[in-house]
């Protein structure tokens, strides 16, 4: 089977999850963190190069305080358990932004746990306009190879071209999720809740992937 050198998630449903069991919304959250350590751990042993996860948006930062709390806490509680793991770390997010956990700010350079190995990127109050921003601020400075000197300014510039993006929940958008790593991305969507997480969801993601036509618009 071709496997992916990097894999997107959207680990979307948290909410609609809680809902489902009879819960009060901000509950979901944490019911995903188990299944983002197990979905790391079926990565690297399948030798997945790369792995990004879809924290919080710094539009998700609307939403009720107490959903926000839930969701921001959850992350910092991701990002310490996979710090436990070997692993080459980085958080990307908005870290000017009030929202930003502080927390969180020791994982902003990419750092080695463990014994290193597979790189995981957390995306923390990301957003994609904070992303692009550098480009426009330096286009008179963007010369030669268009692709390579773009990349170079990104907020976002040490995260790979995604290959593949597995989005939990059933909804079919990409969320502004790194809109220029995910330019060629495959896109495949999972109906279950993230918290309903089954090591077939990834299976059966990758069998899909293997069969797909994969040119890179060549």
């Amino acid at each position: 089977m071709r496997i992916p050198n990097h894999i997107g998630i959207i680990p979307d449903g948290n909410r609609r999850w809680s809902v489902k069991m009879g819960l009060t919304k901000e509950k979901g959250y944490n019911m995903g963190l188990y299944p983002g350590v197990k979905l790391f751990k079926m990565c690297k042993e399948l030798g997945v190069k790369e792995l990004t996860y879809y924290g919080f948006t710094m539009d998700n930062t609307k939403r009720p305080s107490i959903q926000t709390k839930a969701f921001t806490n959850a992350c910092i509680k991701a990002v310490e358990m996979l710090a436990k793991e070997d692993a080459s770390l980085l958080v990307v997010g908005n870290t000017d932004s009030p929202m930003f956990p502080r927390e969180l700010l020791p994982y902003t350079k990419r750092k080695e746990f463990g014994k290193g190995g597979m790189k995981v990127n957390f995306l923390v109050n990301y957003g994609w306009e904070w992303d692009l921003y550098n480009i426009a601020s330096n286009k008179s400075s963007i010369k030669g190879s268009i692709k390579n000197s773009i990349c170079y300014y990104l907020n976002s510039y040490d995260v790979s071209r995604v290959d593949l993006i597995i989005r939990w929940g059933g909804m079919r958008r990409l969320s502004g999720f790194l809109p220029v790593q995910s330019i060629y991305s495959d896109f495949y969507v999972v109906d279950d809740y993230w918290p309903d997480f089954k090591p077939e969801h990834l299976h059966d993601a990758l069998s899909w992937y293997d069969k797909q036509d994969i040119t890179l618009g060549g």
